[in-house]
């Protein structure tokens, strides 16, 4: 086939979607193709019982970009929706993140000083000179009553071993907050899309030529020639045949089911950090809007082992796996029609912000040459 684009975009994601914009307002062409039956990737939302239900997990738009804020509100009006989530423990429920409303339910201070003594004082009881582990290394940080509480639980949900077999380095920091404030995130600008993600991406990549269900890796020689250069957001292991191993993720599956009551939890995002309840979280999509809808949608989040073939959700950024992405980076350098972009693409977790920081940035180099 004849050149026809100066872009083929291979993902109708977040950083595909930006990309294809900046491209086209350049006064570039381009092709994006997506395997999925829709755009948006991950942050793709779809309308159930009149609500914004997000399909792959939880999306909350923040940041303290400046320039990212103003980038995405030329394409949705944001609301005031603020990120407060809550942990249940037992049947006790506990802010996060670690805040003084949480250490006063926990332990019943009211002041700064009071939650600062008592967590110092049982950092010291347990402390570690060099933690072996993430356990070592969480109660190191905050103390055991938080640990054993809202931390441990939920991470060996999420991670599907114990905390004493998974390294300390996946712990670097606990945010502790000797403040009232139950706002998770520490940004400046926060919202959730009206109208939801799906809309968002869809006005951005408007009048940009998709095909959607399309498989690159089928007939790759024949997509790659309908184009001057690639954008790949894929995984960038699968882009090179896994010639050198095949990167790890966890995945998570979800539970959705439509309600017939108004209110299930009254928060958008409860943690279940207990062992024994099965699922790491339950979404209620209707309150990242203010929903006041009759019914209502709810997602029991799993987090899964991964396996080839499986939906790749958090790269596991380990020693083994981050050794391993070097190697594939290196032959990427070498490609030098094809531009690796995004989660996938870079094998690191990026927050929606950064994902498009980077597409704008990546394009700037670009056309720059």
């Amino acid at each position: 086939m004849n050149k026809k684009y100066d872009f083929l975009i291979v993902g109708a994601g977040l950083y595909g979607a930006v990309f294809a914009h900046e491209v086209r307002k350049a006064g570039k062409t381009c092709l994006i193709i997506d395997k999925r039956g829709h755009v948006a990737g991950n942050i793709y939302s779809e309308r159930i019982e009149d609500i914004q239900v997000h399909k792959y997990g939880a999306h909350i738009f923040h940041t303290n970009n400046k320039e990212v804020w103003q980038y995405v509100n030329q394409f949705a009006e944001f609301n005031r929706y603020t990120n407060s989530p809550v942990a249940n423990y037992n049947g006790e429920i506990y802010n996060l993140p670690f805040n003084m409303n949480t250490f006063n339910k926990m332990w019943g201070v009211i002041t700064p000083d009071e939650a600062k003594k008592k967590i110092e004082q049982q950092r010291n009881e347990s402390f570690v000179e060099n933690p072996r582990n993430l356990e070592e290394q969480a109660i190191n940080l905050v103390g055991v009553d938080i640990y054993e509480k809202l931390i441990r639980g939920y991470t060996e949900k999420q991670w599907g071993r114990p905390c004493n077999e998974l390294p300390a380095f996946i712990i670097r920091r606990l945010p502790v907050r000797f403040t009232y404030d139950n706002n998770y995130f520490n940004a400046k600008y926060q919202g959730i899309p009206v109208g939801g993600y799906t809309r968002m991406l869809e006005k951005m990549i408007e009048g940009i030529e998709v095909k959607l269900n399309v498989d690159y890796f089928e007939d790759k020689e024949r997509w790659d020639s309908t184009a001057d250069k690639v954008v790949y957001t894929g995984p960038i292991d699968a882009y090179f045949n896994y010639k050198f191993g095949i990167l790890e993720y966890r995945s998570v599956r979800f539970e959705t089911e439509v309600l017939d009551m108004e209110n299930f939890q009254g928060n958008a995002v409860v943690n279940y950090t207990d062992s024994e309840t099965p699922y790491t979280r339950i979404i209620e999509h209707k309150h990242f809007e203010f929903g006041t809808q009759p019914k209502t949608v709810v997602s029991r989040e799993y987090s899964a082992e991964w396996q080839l073939g499986d939906e790749p959700y958090y790269p596991v950024n380990d020693e083994k796996n981050s050794s391993l992405y070097e190697k594939y980076r290196v032959a990427a350098e070498a490609e030098n029609k094809v531009i690796f972009g995004g989660r996938l693409g870079e094998y690191k977790y990026y927050d929606m912000d950064k994902v498009i920081e980077v597409a704008l940035q990546k394009v700037k180099e670009v056309l720059s040459k």
